[in-house]
């Protein structure tokens, strides 16, 4: 009968405390799974605005020459873009009769997230013709 009375179980109120423990945890095992999944998605957003961004910058003036200026647009319902053109000198001063000019691409993508306005920005330098290209002629 001495085997019988070493034996001890759980009480109730060890059973409540653990399960009180585990349902912690677990909340805050879910709000970190939730924050991963939110991190998760909001990089997928970025990159997919990276790719887009990625397209148009290597298509960009292709076939037509460089212009300076802004030109806008969408890549898909979600994603619009803003594309700024300006010639760019290095030092600041342009060189008289340049067989190339140098271009910088800046590049605005934007799309909606729920209540917030995300963007992403994109730069690149592009050589094309001089606008005003000089020495004319024979």
């Amino acid at each position: 009968m001495s085997a019988v009375r070493g034996q001890r179980g759980f009480s109730l109120i060890e059973v409540i405390a653990a399960l009180l423990l585990l349902a912690i945890a677990f909340t805050a095992l879910m709000r970190v799974a939730g924050g991963a999944i939110d991190l998760t998605r909001r990089a997928a957003q970025r990159s997919e605005a990276a790719m887009w961004a990625r397209s148009l910058l290597d298509s960009a003036f292709v076939i037509e020459p460089l212009q300076a200026g802004t030109r806008t647009g969408r890549f898909d319902p979600r994603y619009r873009w803003q594309l700024q053109v300006t010639p760019w000198n290095p030092g600041g001063k342009p060189a008289a009769n340049p067989p190339l000019q140098l271009y910088r691409l800046d590049l605005d993508v934007r799309w909606r997230e729920g209540n917030h306005e995300q963007d992403a920005h994109f730069s690149t330098l592009r050589a094309g013709m001089p606008a005003n290209p000089g020495g004319g002629g024979r």
